[in-house]
């Protein structure tokens, strides 16, 4: 969910700015007809996202206003900093997404080196093993071939340096994934191709499940 960083600090709103946040959460309230308000539905997409995603593009997911949600965004960055929360929201590339706090970083980095000598689930080692026979491949692809959203394996196999980017499919766009050094080196092999073979482990309808997962 949240994305380590090493960049300390984060601008903290103007008077106007504030006052302008203020009046847009304070409208969005009492108007919204009983749904989620404009900054609880920001969070909730930011909550999910890979990269920034630009002001225009929320307001044209919730359709409102683009100030209105730039003012939205502002008014929940400065909301945070002034409560000490664990993590940033932060404009960067031209959009916007949650950070780990630069001075919680390294509670981060521990977490994540000790989760390194924790077993994989049952779902990791299976979305590892459809990345290793199928790279470079997207999530989409992984989902398919599971039968189930890999999003959040995906991104704990990432996180624990099994696997990584692998730049992006032509025609869709979609990030590619593929095994790193690390997990050949924890598997003990030179390079993939001493991966075993899967015949032997495959249904004798192998074809036809094939076709399905296209």
């Amino acid at each position: 969910m949240v994305g380590a960083s090493a960049a300390a600090g984060t601008s903290v709103l103007g008077a106007s700015d504030e006052a302008e946040a203020g009046a847009v959460g304070a409208s969005d309230a009492a108007g919204n007809g009983g749904g989620p308000t404009l900054g609880a539905a920001l969070e909730a997409i930011l909550l999910v996202v890979d990269e920034p995603v630009a002001e225009v593009t929320l307001a044209q997911v919730l359709e409102r206003p683009t100030h209105e949600v730039a003012a939205a965004l502002r008014g929940l960055a400065a909301e945070y900093t002034a409560a000490g929360r664990g993590f940033d929201l932060r404009e960067v590339a031209g959009g916007w997404r949650f950070y780990t706090r630069a001075d919680c970083a390294p509670l981060v980095e521990r977490f994540v080196r000790d989760g390194q000598q924790t077993r994989l689930t049952q779902a990791a080692l299976e979305t590892l093993a459809v990345v290793a026979y199928r790279q470079p491949v997207s999530r989409a692809r992984v989902a398919a071939v599971r039968g189930v959203n890999s999003d959040g394996v995906m991104r704990t196999l990432v996180a624990r340096g099994l696997v990584e980017e692998a730049g992006t499919d032509p025609e869709s766009q979609a990030v590619l994934y593929r095994t790193s050094s690390y997990f050949l080196e924890r598997l003990g092999l030179r390079d993939l191709s001493e991966l075993p073979e899967l015949a032997p482990f495959l249904p004798d309808d192998v074809e036809n499940l094939e076709e399905t997962t296209k």
